[in-house]
């Protein structure tokens, strides 16, 4: 499956130990998801994203198997939703897994790096 990445999974190390496969960051390519961006979560400490048809939210995108899937959604936690989204890639318009959370806050969430 693939999905779209955007907040601390961005991070290769943080993607890596939370997938349980440690060459996975080397796979990450570029993406965009239009039609988002990244907002804070009420009652956490991580974002979340919020529709907004005038932004673009910049991420990057990686394959992933059942078990990665299982442990990443654990990672996730029950708050957040895997939805299924057009994302922009070098190759194309896809289809990828986002975590979204309800409760977006108004607060912008800055790009990660």
């Amino acid at each position: 499956m693939r999905i779209f990445v955007y907040g601390s999974l961005l991070d290769p190390g943080v993607l890596a130990k939370r997938a349980g496969e440690p060459r996975m960051a080397t796979r990450l390519a570029p993406a965009l998801l239009p039609g988002f961006r990244r907002a804070g979560l009420r009652h956490s400490r991580f974002p979340t994203l919020r529709r907004d048809p005038a932004h673009v939210t910049e991420g990057a995108t990686v394959e992933i198997g059942a078990a990665a899937l299982w442990r990443l959604s654990a990672y996730e936690g029950p708050r957040y939703r895997l939805r299924r989204l057009a994302i922009g890639t070098p190759h194309g318009h896809r289809l990828a897994g986002v975590w979204i959370a309800a409760g977006a806050t108004r607060r912008s969430w800055p790009t990660p790096g």
